[in-house]
């Protein structure tokens, strides 16, 4: 496994700062909010962009991923927004060289998603960048991106981000969230918080996300991809900073990732 933060617990920061933390973090990437707070979006100049991936380069960083905001599933928004807003972001991705999209549900119809999904597949898979669909929302379980992703069928592109807090407070245990996405999983996000009911960040280990448990299943499927912490201290002003948070992180990767190498 390797260690990246995401800049949404980095509010006010800018990428200099992020990058620094990140760093002194001991990551080895940055997953990057998209959103013009950041000062990182589809609307950037080609300049800016270059700029970007070189500052994050140089100091021996990777992108992890882009956290993009798109609804793949969004009934309010129709079929050639949703699809246009994601190609400027797979755009933007390709340009910094990062890997992937995140997108989120935002609706429950599966056909919808994979309609769009399908749109986007062909040119995605030419700039080599996957589209990260995340559990959340209104498909908050492993169970319901999967059916998700299997009515895409496109596997190379549309793939699952496994955020570990939100299929177990809707009920689904890490065993099944994890066998619903094994032949899709290729990003995690990990994150504690207070309880099901009540998603206020705390320290890892310190609240109620099965942890410990989610560990374990990762080593056993010999997953190795990217475990992102993101720390929601943009909607949590209140919390510590995330600085603070990562050792914890870095030291329940490094746990289980020794165990996956062994």
């Amino acid at each position: 496994m390797r260690l990246a933060v995401s800049t949404l617990g980095m509010p006010g920061e800018d990428l200099t700062s992020s990058i620094s933390i990140a760093v002194e973090g001991a990551c080895e990437g940055l997953e990057l909010r998209l959103h013009p707070d950041t000062g990182v979006h589809a609307g950037l100049p080609a300049e800016e962009r270059r700029a970007v991936r070189r500052q994050i380069a140089d100091a021996g960083l990777s992108i992890a991923a882009l956290a993009g905001y798109v609804g793949i599933c969004d009934q309010k928004v129709e079929d050639a927004a949703a699809i246009r807003a994601l190609l400027a972001d797979l755009r933007l991705a390709a340009d910094l060289e990062a890997p992937a999209v995140r997108v989120f549900p935002r609706g429950a119809d599966p056909l919808v998603g994979a309609r769009r999904l399908r749109a986007v597949a062909d040119e995605a898979a030419a700039l080599g960048v996957r589209v990260f669909v995340e559990t959340h929302d209104q498909m908050p379980t492993g169970a319901a991106v999967a059916r998700l992703l299997e009515e895409t069928g496109r596997p190379g592109v549309a793939v699952a981000l496994w955020d570990l807090l939100h299929p177990w407070r809707n009920g689904e245990p890490p065993a099944e969230t994890l066998a619903a996405l094994a032949p899709h999983l290729a990003y995690v996000q990990v994150k504690d918080a207070v309880s099901a009911t009540d998603t206020t960040p705390v320290p890892m280990g310190a609240g109620a996300v099965p942890l410990e448990e989610a560990g374990e299943l990762l080593r056993s499927h010999g997953y190795d991809g990217w475990v992102s912490l993101e720390w929601e201290r943009t909607w949590y002003p209140q919390v510590a900073p995330v600085a603070e948070i990562l050792p914890g992180a870095a030291a329940w990767v490094r746990r289980f990732a020794s165990a996956t190498a062994a």
